[in-house]
């Protein structure tokens, strides 16, 4: 009698440890997740409510089928509650509708239904009256490259006026412009696949891109990524005239900045450290570190460019690399074209060096503890540090500044020493973008003095030998 009574008595505790635990769970996803536990009650009150109507007489396929439903619509409300917060989610819960304002970007988020037709977003609810005009684009300085689209949200999206739906989708829709600059890499990276892998990356695959201002060589071009997000294709609206029904999802993406993540955001912030692992993952890349790397020599990567910034005594300078020990793989922009191939180039290689331009992104694919050495042309300190250097340290890649003297730029002997563009490059900067771009970035090259950028190689050298 006394040992049945014990293992009562451990049953019971045990039972109040677990039930305990569960409470503990059940709190935290409340408080960190932003889900309210007890939101989904009255899907579950539904279900029970249907399932007794159907189990006399329906069989278990219908009952298969309230039980999908009902999961289906939980998770989608779980996945868009994420982006909400404060003030929006009070709204979004009231109302099925929020967007999402920063000093960047705008979001909007719907857990109603999306009727897309071309740069026209219709979202029915009795809850709500909305007409807005949104860029669905991050970076305001490239709006003036990208078409509005129109979101109409309210009773008035429920009358007569709303095109029929010719395609009905299951999972949620994200929507978002093509790219503001395209063919620039940094832009591609900074302002469209960094923000698309910030939005998308906790549907784990199940949501469909709509993209608005298509373009089909940037599709082509970042289609590895496109397919590791999404399972499905992706969907130009303004084809063939056809009009898209999605049960809900997210208008925009989240943008913080130029090559920035949103690690500090709970729940749901990646790092660098993740985006870069994505990345390995999309493309199959080999190598997370570059004391992986099993070579006889390390290779460093040389990126040459053809129209500014050329580097003139290229051939001697691929000389002194192998002189000092490197294998020098030179490639070009037509090299980069196809982005797959190239990832898997520049990811077996302990070093990259390349002067101040688009192709130094590619130092996303770098194994950790590689060195990207920057070569840094005269007037561009700030835009090489701010655009690469600081990045490549939220990378786990060792960064190297090589900075020019005005004898190693082309400007020099065009405007003479004592000119302001070679002695005072602020002063040129004040006259505007435009003004500064046509000298520093489209109007220099450089001829590297090997002597001085002898003691930045062996310095990359002395780095890569110690993680081997």
């Amino acid at each position: 009698m006394v040992k049945k009574l014990k293992v009562e008595l451990v049953f019971g505790a045990t039972t109040y440890s677990v039930a305990f635990l569960l409470l503990l769970v059940w709190l935290f996803a409340a408080a960190y997740f932003y889900v309210n536990p007890l939101g989904s009650c009255k899907h579950q009150l539904r279900f029970w409510r249907d399932y007794s109507l159907i189990s006399n007489d329906k069989g278990d396929f219908a009952i298969e089928e309230v039980i999908n439903e009902v999961i289906q619509e939980d998770t989608l409300k779980f996945q868009l509650r994420r982006f909400v917060r404060d003030e929006d989610r009070i709204q979004f819960e009231n109302t099925g509708f929020s967007c999402l304002h920063s000093q960047i970007s705008e979001v909007c988020v719907s857990e109603r239904p999306l009727i897309i037709d071309n740069q026209t977003i219709y979202v029915p609810s009795s809850q709500l009256q909305l007409t807005k005009k949104l860029k669905l684009y991050g970076e305001v300085k490239a709006h003036h490259r990208v078409s509005p689209v129109q979101i109409v949200a309210g009773e008035q999206s429920a009358n007569s006026s709303v095109p029929a739906c010719h395609v009905t989708h299951d999972v949620p829709a994200v929507v978002f412009s093509g790219p503001g600059i395209s063919g620039n890499m940094y832009h591609e990276i900074s302002e469209m696949i960094i923000p698309l892998f910030i939005t998308t990356r906790h549907f784990r695959s199940q949501v469909k891109f709509v993209i608005t201002d298509f373009n089909p060589k940037w599709v082509k071009k970042y289609s590895r990524i496109l397919k590791s997000l999404s399972g499905y294709d992706v969907i130009n609206p303004a084809a063939n005239g056809t009009v898209h029904c999605f049960p809900g999802g997210v208008i925009g993406l989240k943008y913080y900045g130029l090559m920035v993540l949103n690690s500090s955001d709970l729940p749901g912030g990646y790092s660098m450290v993740d985006f870069r692992k994505f990345l390995r993952e999309s493309y199959s890349l080999k190598y997370e570190n570059v004391f992986q790397i099993k070579r006889e020599r390390p290779v460093l990567l040389l990126i040459s460019r053809k129209n500014s910034r050329v580097f003139l005594n290229e051939l001697e300078m691929v000389a002194l690399m192998e002189e000092i020990g490197f294998e020098v793989v030179v490639v070009r922009p037509s090299g980069m074209s196809n982005l797959a191939k190239f990832a898997r180039v520049v990811n077996t290689c302990s070093v990259m060096v390349g002067a101040h331009g688009a192709g130094l992104t590619n130092e996303v694919f770098l194994p950790s503890r590689a060195v990207m050495v920057q070569v840094v042309l005269l007037g561009l300190e700030w835009g090489s540090t701010a655009y690469y250097g600081g990045p490549a340290s939220d990378m786990g890649v060792q960064y190297l500044e090589y900075k020019i003297d005005p004898e190693e730029s082309t400007l020099l002997k065009k405007f003479g020493r004592s000119h302001p563009i070679i002695t005072d490059p602020d002063s040129i900067g004040t006259k505007g973008y435009y003004a500064f771009r046509s000298v520093y970035i489209d109007g220099q090259n450089v001829n590297v003095n090997l002597t001085r950028f002898k003691e930045t190689l062996v310095q990359a050298m002395e780095l890569v030998d110690l993680d081997l």
